[in-house]
């Protein structure tokens, strides 16, 4: 076992110094190189390898067939409006959702991250991107990073980052400018960074940033660079070349495409749900719809640039690649637009894992969740797992295509939602505030669209799966959360 996992706790400061010795370096001389490419708002259903022949995905194309490809890969949804902050953070803790603190606003010591543990095991750890879960633990998990965007969302024109801060602080403030040079009138407003890139995509500054540290690598110890895209979520802009790729009045809507949600489900008037007109009108959702497919493409294109410099230097042989996406996005699904929901256009993601001891192009349907990634990689480096670490390691799937993982799946959105599925049916329960409760059950087997609500038809199995909640309930939710008493008491 590590020093890191025998130190008592408070000293951390001096376990990263400890993890700087040559001998830590020696031990992972042949481990593999880590590398997560992560995007933001990109459902589970768009790339072209894995079904979907409209839209364009090359170079994401090419590691599902380096690698193996987990089509039941999901979030348990979120305690915050934000779902992408709690999704990240079970990312980096592999905790489950209830065991987070303030839904993964920021992240305490005693929740050893990914990177913290693979710095003090000798990486040398590199960050770029999106870090939604607060200032303090950036530094803790990386020990280089550049590009870095504190926050939520950004214009993709208009990217307000820092460069590595040694001292952790991150507290610089420009004002962010739109359509240079004319900027005399064009001050929005006061953004945290030290630099604001004017005119320069968000997915090509971070991928030309991973592509640089990759082709600038040449310590004698592996590394594990997290590239936190901020696309495809909105504003939904991408250079042109790409929107022309999709024209509008050849985008089809989904069948599930719905002029407005059926009940209100506690949050119908969001930031998410106001990107488009209510009732949502088919042209309108076409145009978003093409959109979301151009930003998913260019990002594509990008990601290229990253494969392209572990080709060119000799690493891709011994890279593990993690490529996943935070959450799912409805955009015009059963009305709605954004993923502040249980459907599976909103829970399930990307998941795709290439490098040493992955078979190339497997494909498992295991029921996994994001926060299962870290032990997985604790697995396939050979490294202890820490004692915060809940999610469970997905290398028996790796290995079995016919390893289930779990039965069941548990998903929760603030006070408001909770379902669980199993591989055929899945309960939805609402308790929203004031508006009574409304339940949906769907054969998800036979209606993956969930378009046909059979609560009234089949009682057995909405009891036998609100059994199944009440499960989740006392192991995820038991005495965390006032929203998780919330919703229980109206329930």
């Amino acid at each position: 076992m590590s020093g890191k996992r025998q130190a008592a706790k408070g000293g951390k400061q001096g376990r990263k110094q400890e993890a700087k010795e040559p001998w830590a370096y020696n031990r992972v001389m042949d481990k593999p190189n880590i590398l997560i490419f992560f995007t933001d708002d990109q459902r589970f259903d768009t790339i072209g390898a894995l079904g979907n022949s409209r839209i364009h995905t090359p170079n994401i194309d090419r590691l599902v067939a380096r690698g193996t490809t987990f089509t039941q890969a999901h979030i348990p949804c979120g305690t915050h409006g934000a779902v992408c902050m709690p999704s990240r953070a079970m990312l980096h803790t592999g905790r489950t959702l209830f065991h987070l603190e303030d839904s993964g606003n920021h992240i305490p010591e005693e929740h050893t991250m990914l990177g913290e543990m693979l710095r003090e095991e000798g990486y040398r750890t590199f960050g770029c991107g999106k870090w939604h879960n607060g200032r303090a633990a950036f530094n803790r998990g990386f020990d280089e990073g550049d590009e870095i965007m504190f926050g939520g969302m950004a214009d993709h024109w208009n990217v307000p980052a820092y460069h590595y801060d040694p001292t952790g602080k991150y507290d610089a403030r420009l004002p962010e400018i739109k359509d240079p040079p004319n900027f005399g009138n064009n001050v929005v407003n006061w953004r945290e960074a030290d630099h604001i890139h004017a005119g320069v995509h968000s997915s090509e500054i971070l991928a030309d940033t991973a592509a640089h540290f990759i082709r600038g690598h040449d310590e004698d110890r592996p590394f594990f660079c997290y590239v936190a895209l901020l696309a495809p979520h909105d504003p939904r802009t991408m250079p042109q070349e790409y929107l022309d790729m999709y024209p509008v009045d050849e985008v089809e809507l989904p069948p599930n495409f719905m002029g407005g949600h059926p009940f209100d489900n506690g949050s119908l008037k969001i930031r998410d749900e106001m990107l488009a007109e209510f009732p949502r009108n088919p042209e309108e959702l076409r145009q978003h719809n093409a959109e979301y497919y151009a930003m998913i493409t260019h990002l594509d294109a990008e990601f290229g640039k990253v494969l392209d410099a572990l080709d060119e230097t000799g690493q891709a042989d011994n890279t593990i690649i993690v490529f996943a996406g935070d959450n799912g996005l409805a955009v015009g699904q059963h009305g709605l637009m954004g993923k502040q929901n249980c459907y599976e256009h909103s829970i399930r993601v990307p998941l795709i894992l290439s490098g040493p001891g992955i078979p190339e192009g497997g494909s498992s349907d295991a029921y996994v969740y994001l926060l299962d990634i870290y032990r997985t990689l604790c697995d396939l480096t050979g490294f202890d797992v820490p004692s915060s670490v809940e999610g469970i390691s997905l290398v028996p799937a790796l290995t079995n295509p016919d390893e289930r993982i779990r039965d069941t799946l548990f998903f929760a959105y603030v006070s408001s939602q909770r379902a669980v599925k199993n591989r055929q049916y899945k309960l939805i329960e609402y308790c929203p505030r004031n508006r009574g409760r409304q339940t949906q059950l769907f054969d998800i087997a036979a209606d993956p669209w969930e378009l046909t609500n059979l609560a009234a038809d089949r009682p057995d199995v909405v009891e036998e799966l609100r059994g199944v909640m009440m499960e989740y309930r006392e192991a995820w939710e038991s005495g965390h959360t006032e929203r998780s008493a919330r919703f229980w008491e109206r329930y």
